[in-house]
């Protein structure tokens, strides 16, 4: 039997009428013929016109034959907007296309998509640009770690530092906060850009914009937290971050920003957690830490490809390098202010053999900083030599 009934009782097409018959034409089998049965005075006034529409065939027994008081067949041209449809790609990551069209627009990955419609502005619409394959489960990783600042770290703790060390901290976490809100606004121009289709991208760049959101959140709070005023900015700190905003590239720019900025920043966060002066500095940069590793993952990931496809890219990332030094090269580096304060934490005291020591353990912060930045070049696919020179001309700025 290749019929089959939608019984409407008496609710009309202003009811949910064509809904249920939508639902049972679609169950419908080849062939098959769909009786209507219902109650409601202007059924078939409504169904007659909606079938004209849909380009249904309807017949209407005579009054008093039968309980079904129509019948609908779907005729050749019924949903022809769908026949014409495509397929958005597949629902999972296997499904990803190389270049979704832009007039799938905001529609899911997987969608039967309607022909016809405005075309969407992603203009970073092709997956080599954007895509990697570690995007996924970086997602799904930066989704359970989400940390909330007002539980994760117990504000209480500590205090009562020495004048001098507390200043110190303030001045560090005022530069943090310079370098983080760059760090926020890259991520967040990009993200406007990708394609939807690129899903596990657009929302670990959004993730990384909220976790930069929130570490701006922590450090302003730890500058403030015993009453003292931000420390400097100085002018090169906000020309190196500055250079940061001007690049249009997605691979260039996650490449400045997180290999090498970023993953600088991982050496400074591991250098605060091991020389903070109270608990509640040593939680936020160990906090900070784990989140600024995935942006760095994210970053080496997808140029890491992009490097095994075509080994000619990494002449462009050589470039990148070369153009933003040659930009900072009559800039003066990294606040004075910041190098003293970074002294001052590792020394814990003025004293002049403390401060020497002090001295040394940040020379050794950007020793350990210069080659954390060649180790991800060699990853990269540079040769040593070519990754450590490259190294050597990153900001002095860090970021």
């Amino acid at each position: 039997m290749t019929d089959r009934i939608a019984r409407l009782a008496g609710i009309g097409f202003d009811q949910g009428a064509r809904t249920i018959i939508r639902g049972e034409l679609a169950a419908l089998p080849p062939g098959g013929r769909l009786g209507v049965a219902g109650d409601h005075d202007a059924l078939l006034v409504h169904l007659s016109a909606w079938c004209r529409k849909e380009g249904h065939r309807l017949e209407i027994p005579p009054a008093g034959t039968s309980s079904v008081r129509a019948w609908i067949t779907p005729g050749p041209t019924a949903h022809v907007r769908w026949a014409r449809a495509e397929r958005a790609g597949g629902a999972g990551v296997s499904g990803v296309v190389s270049h979704p069209p832009a007039h799938w627009g905001l529609a899911a990955r997987g969608a039967l998509v309607e022909p016809g419609g405005p075309p969407a502005p992603f203009d970073l619409d092709r997956k080599e640009v954007v895509w990697a394959d570690l995007a996924p489960a970086l997602y799904a990783q930066a989704a359970a770690r989400q940390w909330d600042p007002a539980t994760a770290i117990d504000w209480e703790a500590g205090g009562g530092l020495p004048a001098e060390v507390e200043a110190a901290v303030v001045q560090v976490m005022t530069y943090l906060v310079e370098n983080e809100q760059a760090a926020l606004v890259v991520p967040a121009r990009l993200l406007a850009r990708v394609h939807p289709h690129f899903r596990e991208v657009m929302q670990l760049l959004a993730v990384q914009a909220a976790d930069e959101a929130r570490h701006i959140e922590v450090f302003s709070r730890r500058a403030t937290l015993h009453g003292a005023e931000l420390g400097t900015s100085s002018v090169g700190g906000r020309a190196s971050l500055t250079s940061l905003l001007a690049e249009p590239d997605f691979s260039l720019a996650s490449f400045l920003l997180s290999v090498l900025g970023e993953g600088s920043f991982l050496n400074l966060l591991s250098f605060l957690h091991r020389h903070a002066p109270d608990p509640v500095t040593r939680r936020i940069a160990e906090l900070a830490h784990q989140d600024e590793a995935r942006h760095v993952a994210f970053g080496v990931a997808h140029l890491a490809e992009q490097s095994r496809r075509d080994p000619a890219f990494r002449g462009r990332l050589r470039g990148a390098i070369e153009r933003r030094h040659d930009l900072l090269a009559d800039t003066a580096g990294l606040n004075e202010d910041v190098f003293d304060a970074l002294t001052l934490l590792a020394a814990g005291s003025w004293s002049p053999a403390a401060v020497a020591e002090g001295h040394a353990v940040v020379q050794r912060l950007q020793a350990d900083m210069f080659e954390g930045r060649r180790n991800r070049l060699v990853r990269l696919g540079f040769p040593p030599d070519e990754a450590a020179e490259l190294s050597a001309l990153h900001t002095r700025n860090f970021m």
